[in-house]
């Protein structure tokens, strides 16, 4: 029987599915005919895949398979093609031998080149850019890193403005990401295990920690999470957040997030392990406590005075922007006698023409001014905050002529809103942002006893969660008395020691 051409390796594959799919999954042949066959079939409808057949001194017969767009066609011109076509094969090898032989002895410039046989294999490292290169009687791929992925450059971070320290940022490069971290980290101890997370999507993910300084439990607890994940794809850190994180339905965020590698090796050397994601400029940081959510990376940068003043000026504006309204309706609603009586004159003379009660009214405008914030931030830079400061100041002023909104309840919510504005981590004020509404329904039907009963439920909830094995509250609860060096003030470098090193 004669060689089967190309054209007939096809039909042959088209006709039989079984077949096809028995081919996938098993290790290529010999024929390099009968490869690219199996590999047109398994990227069928694929115009980015490119193959191209060329021979070497009439004598041996190559098959490069990439993805068009993905590979540097330079490297692959100057430093594969030109050493086969051009330059020759070392002499005193056989024919086929000798491809395989300039790989061993490293002929070819580049980096990174590996052997592989399995056809899943040498498909996923196709797609993530690499260049196999089949040889016609052999049943071994060599595979070439030649990538060439464009990628953002390092800029400063956009949700976490730096005041005092590094500018940079994050990229949607894993490697790029873990290079900055070397080099604010060079030390051996740092690790960086990596892992492949989604069916489809096979998403790069790193295990970042400090040998010597992290805790075993949470890093094995990590890993054990990250492992257990069972999803087709994942496009962002975020996806992982909510497969590992501990509760799922608390407000509260267990996983820290951040895209500044300076605050990722803060959390490096405090012992937490960080996650970071191929694609994504955001890296995940746990375990994560309550108090972590209010300390901004800038407080381990400035003079312990300023930052012990700031951080009281921070916890105080975060409770203000919880409880104010719901406080407000409260002592108007049920407890006037503790409202100073010329303030309350003035409260009652301007909620006069008001035709709604003052929880409707404050769940009102609460509603709008969460709208309008989401209006500023969905909309395009340009004119986003114009939006946003225009509308605030339109409808405020336009429901407090027409009597709709009383002047008092736009001041408490705005006061309230603005100063959500001081939590240094955006997605921590989330949580804080959600609770005024049940607050203020609450304090609307059952006056100061609601609020207690709120303020209760939020306490006995925090003191029941956890962030892989570490308490929320912790080192408040459980008390820790040289943990609160770090809580209620940020107390000085020189005085602050622990057996892992300096605190960051």
């Amino acid at each position: 029987m004669g060689r089967l051409g190309k054209s007939d390796v096809i039909d042959k594959l088209n006709a039989n599915d079984s077949q096809s799919s028995e081919n996938i999954n098993r290790n290529i042949g010999n024929s390099i005919i009968v490869n690219e066959a199996i590999f047109k079939k398994v990227f069928q409808h694929s115009s980015d895949i490119m193959y191209r057949e060329i021979t070497i001194h009439s004598q041996t017969k190559l098959l490069l398979i990439y993805v068009d767009g993905m590979v540097n066609t330079d490297i692959i011109i100057s430093n594969i093609l030109e050493p086969l076509m051009y330059k020759g094969l070392p002499q005193g090898l056989g024919a086929v031998e000798s491809v395989f032989e300039m790989f061993e002895q490293e002929r070819f410039s580049v980096l990174q080149t590996k052997k592989v046989s399995n056809i899943d294999d040498i498909s996923e490292h196709i797609l993530k850019g690499n260049l196999a290169i089949l040889v016609d009687g052999e049943n071994i791929a060599l595979l070439a890193d030649v990538k060439k992925i464009e990628t953002r450059s390092i800029s400063d971070s956009a949700i976490e403005p730096v005041l005092r320290g590094s500018r940079e940022s994050f990229t949607e490069n894993l490697r790029t990401n873990t290079t900055m971290l070397r080099r604010i980290l060079a030390t051996p101890n740092l690790k960086i295990d990596s892992l492949k997370i989604g069916k489809l999507t096979k998403t790069d993910v790193a295990v970042v920690y400090i040998e010597g300084i992290v805790k075993p439990s949470v890093l094995n607890d990590v890993k054990k999470r990250l492992k257990q994940i069972q999803t087709n794809a994942i496009l962002e850190s975020g996806i992982i957040e909510q497969y590992i994180e501990e509760d799922q339905f608390s407000p509260f965020p267990q996983i820290l997030n951040s895209e500044r590698p300076d605050v990722v090796a803060a959390g490096l050397l405090e012992g937490r392990v960080a996650i970071i994601t191929n694609g994504t400029p955001f890296a995940l940081i746990v375990p994560m406590t309550f108090w972590s959510g209010l300390q901004a990376p800038d407080d381990y940068h400035q003079r312990f005075l300023f930052v012990a003043m700031i951080r009281w000026v921070r916890y105080i504006f975060t409770a203000l922007s919880v409880f104010l309204p719901s406080i407000f309706i409260a002592l108007t609603n049920f407890h006037p006698e503790m409202v100073p009586p010329d303030l309350m004159l003035n409260i009652a003379a301007l909620r006069e023409r008001a035709p709604f009660p003052t929880v409707i009214e404050v769940l009102l405008m609460e509603f709008m001014f969460e709208g309008l914030q989401e209006a500023g931030l969905r909309l395009p830079k340009q004119i986003g905050p114009l939006v946003s400061i225009v509308g605030a100041l339109v409808i405020g002023e336009a429901a407090v002529s027409a009597g709709i909104i009383s002047a008092p309840v736009v001041i408490v919510v705005a006061t309230g809103g603005i100063a959500a504005f001081i939590i240094p981590r955006y997605s921590f004020s989330f949580p804080l942002r959600m609770l005024r509404f049940p607050l203020i329904i609450l304090s609307g039907t059952l006056g100061i006893f609601g609020i207690a009963i709120g303020i209760s439920t939020i306490l006995i909830h925090l003191l029941n969660l956890q962030s892989f094995g570490t308490p929320y509250l912790s080192p408040v609860a459980p008390l820790n008395k040289r943990g609160l060096k770090d809580v209620l003030i940020r107390w000085p470098k020189k005085l602050v020691k622990n057996s892992k090193g300096d605190q960051v």
